[in-house]
């Protein structure tokens, strides 16, 4: 690791002049001054354009006091600071962390309480915080209110979803920001369960596209012990304000000296590929705390799961809590339960024979019968099989066949269950070598009243990243907040849902073509996601023939997938039966990479097209993946990311001639080539097509 950081000190007994501080590239400027009444006040540009105009600052504390006005600057700290540091998993082997960094020591006149002010300027966009030092007139303390402002210089182009305290499974919506408009959201969209804030409250990260074609972004980084901050919106004024998430009385955080907020970042460029390619909300955040991270390995995995969402199987054993044995009380099995011995076995000798590292189990634990919208407290203990479902056998055979079980753990919300049950549900998977768990948190919150992006589940699934750290072992959350770097200060925390995924196609209105070419540029820039890719039989109407429901994408696009959506953990989402009729648009699955030593953003533009190639971390191959929106794209890559001097066999895996996301998804075609670093690619991609390309050198 290289470290380089200077440090100047200035004092000022009281200072009205604005200060300034340059990203490195000295494109970006940051303004910093007290505004009236002594508020914190910032502006941003960049290369001389105004980005943020005068915005204003503060915490406002329950008790009708601040931490907002009347206050004097008492110092001012810089920070020059550049380092290069290892992720243990991630899209490239080493990150550079490189920013200028501008403190502000504030005191409040008439109390004398102290905050301090934080900015790091990044050549990609900026972040501040604030921080609590430890102080006579500032112990413990109630959030109220965060008035943190965006005040934007124009009416920009915005990719945005509403609000909603419980969920981001929305599908994007893209309007000017004054058409923003959380009353034409469509609710019947199939999230379960819906907390809307307000009619113009958006939720972070916020994706812009400037008049002058610049692009910004607005999110947050390092969110510990904190609620999630979601956007109040004037349209008239372009203007942004935090909007902290709630608890259930309506205080927002409990804080105690010495304490620090979340990072409020703004992302800025004239090339899009900045944006999508940052790795500031990883650098926002600690390093890792696990000293010993041997144990921390990306999977590619299948499972019983894709199954129950188009209807062939189910999670619960018999269908409903009444559908028991009159004597003996015994659930009656319906027939349809998905997670049995011999279904396991079969995916279990299916990852075998493919290569696949681990099998996902979902349903196999006695509660689901009637666990969905009852609000009810004890529903899963985490660690009681159905009776169809040899928990021991089970993993004996997994064992002899060289492939991990990934346990599934649904919470249905009730998180003070799961906290009482965690430790024996971790003790069950060590005895039975389980590396890693998918968690679940579909359902309203057990503490009743809470929020899913409250402060008490941001602790809740920091705290279940941590204990399962403990024990060595991964955890991918589902239905979670949306993540915000904590995997590089906990790399256990492998994956994250926490948007739209895949399975809304499944059952639903679905995902839009454009859908997946803008989730690089929100979700996926605080961690990785686990999209569940790879779905070949596009069309619920080969399961039942009344069902319009269907994947909105070619199947070249789900094989792109796996290289434009990050994650070291990527399902083989689609049945065995179904992957065993294309085995030549498997092979790409088979063979591509999870973690990766090097990745080229190549092409972007939020909602309309992506094409990244990543280098394998384990070897010299290379992997390219290229999505379009609902319109066809032609484009010609150059391929002087591969290593010169070089000849790579290149297997090309593109939308036939008449494919279409709509009317002929399954329409593709495969060509293999010689190709070097000086030649170009031409790429052709269907309306909600892909191409996804492997590139292995020829010795």
């Amino acid at each position: 690791m290289k470290n380089s950081i200077t440090i100047t000190l200035l004092l000022f007994a009281f200072c009205l002049k604005a200060q300034t501080i340059q990203s490195p590239s000295k494109e970006l400027t940051l303004d910093f001054k007290l505004a009236e009444k002594g508020i914190p006040s910032y502006t941003l540009s960049y290369k001389n354009k105004p980005v943020v105009l005068k915005s204003l600052m503060g915490i406002y504390l329950k008790g009708d006091t601040d931490l907002a006005t009347n206050f004097k600057i008492d110092s001012v700290r810089t920070i020059t600071f550049n380092e290069t540091w290892k992720p243990v998993l991630g899209e490239q082997s080493s990150i550079v962390n490189h920013y200028n960094e501008l403190t502000f020591c504030l005191s409040q006149t008439g109390t004398n309480r102290k905050m301090n002010i934080i900015f790091k300027v990044y050549d990609e966009g900026m972040a501040f915080r604030y921080e609590f030092p430890k102080q006579p007139n500032l112990n413990y303390f109630i959030i109220s209110d965060e008035k943190s402002e965006f005040n934007l210089a124009g009416n920009h182009k915005t990719f945005w979803i509403p609000g909603d305290f419980d969920s981001q499974e929305y599908a994007y919506n893209e309007t000017l920001l004054s058409e923003v408009n959380t009353e034409k959201i469509n609710l019947n969209n199939g999230i379960g369960l819906k907390s809307i804030a307000e009619k113009y409250v958006v939720q972070s990260p916020l994706m812009m596209k400037t008049a002058d074609n610049l692009y910004l972004n607005i999110f947050e980084a390092a969110v510990v012990n904190y609620p999630i901050m979601h956007l109040d919106l004037n349209p008239i004024t372009n203007a942004l304000t935090s909007r902290l998430v709630p608890n259930a009385i309506g205080d927002k955080a409990y804080l105690q000296t010495p304490c620090v907020s979340p990072w409020r970042t703004i992302m800025v460029s004239d090339d899009a590929r900045e944006i999508v390619g940052s790795k500031m909300i990883l650098n926002l955040n600690e390093p890792s705390r696990i000293e010993d991270t041997s144990w921390i390995k990306p999977m590619k995995y299948v499972g019983v799961w894709w199954e129950m969402h188009v209807g062939k199987s189910t999670w619960d054993y018999a269908g409903s809590q009444n559908a028991q044995n009159t004597e003996s009380k015994e659930l009656i099995a319906s027939g349809k339960h998905g997670a049995t011995t011999a279904n396991t076995k079969r995916y279990i000798d299916f990852a075998a024979k493919h290569g696949f590292d681990g099998v996902l189990v979902e349903g196999w634990n006695v509660g689901w019968e009637d666990w969905f919208g009852n609000w009810k407290e004890d529903v899963f203990d985490f660690t009681t099989p159905y009776p169809d479902y040899n928990l021991a056998e089970i993993n004996a055979y997994a064992k002899s066949k060289g492939v991990k079980m990934i346990m599934h753990h649904e919470t249905s919300g009730s998180v003070a269950n799961y906290e009482r049950h965690l430790d024996r549900a971790l003790n069950l998977m060590k005895e039975y070598g389980y590396p890693a768990a998918k968690s679940g948190y579909v359902g309203r919150i057990i503490p009743r009243g809470e929020f899913h992006d409250g402060q008490t589940m941001v602790n809740h699934f920091n705290f279940v990243a941590r204990r399962f750290a403990d024990y060595k072992m991964m955890v991918n959350s589902h239905e979670s907040s949306r993540p915000t770097g904590y995997s590089r200060t906990y790399p256990n925390y492998i994956a994250a849902e926490a948007a739209r995924g895949n399975e809304f196609n499944a059952w639903s209105s679905g995902n839009p073509p454009m859908h997946e070419t803008i989730l690089p540029f929100t979700r996926l820039l605080g961690g990785p996601m686990d999209y569940t890719p790879g779905i070949f039989e596009i069309k619920m109407s080969f399961y039942d023939k009344t069902k319009k429901e269907q994947v909105h994408t070619t199947l070249a696009k789900q094989l792109a997938l796996y290289v434009t959506i990050y994650s070291p953990l990527q399902m083989a989402a689609d049945l065995p039966e179904n992957y065993e009729k294309y085995p030549d648009a498997f092979q790409f699955i088979k063979d591509v990479a999870v973690d990766w030593q090097d990745s080229k953003y190549l092409e972007a533009e939020p909602g309309d097209y992506l094409t990244v190639a990543r280098k394998d971390k384990e070897s010299e191959n290379w992997f390219l993946g290229a999505i379009t929106d609902e319109k066809a794209r032609n484009t010609e890559i150059k391929l002087d990311f591969l290593s010169p001097n070089k000849k790579y066999k290149a297997i090309i895996y593109q939308d036939g001639k008449t494919a279409h996301w709509e009317t002929n998804p399954i329409n593709y075609e495969i060509k293999t080539m010689t190709v070097t670093s000086k030649n170009k690619l031409k790429l052709v991609m269907a309306a909600g097509g892909g191409t996804a390309v492997s590139f292995v050198p020829i010795n």
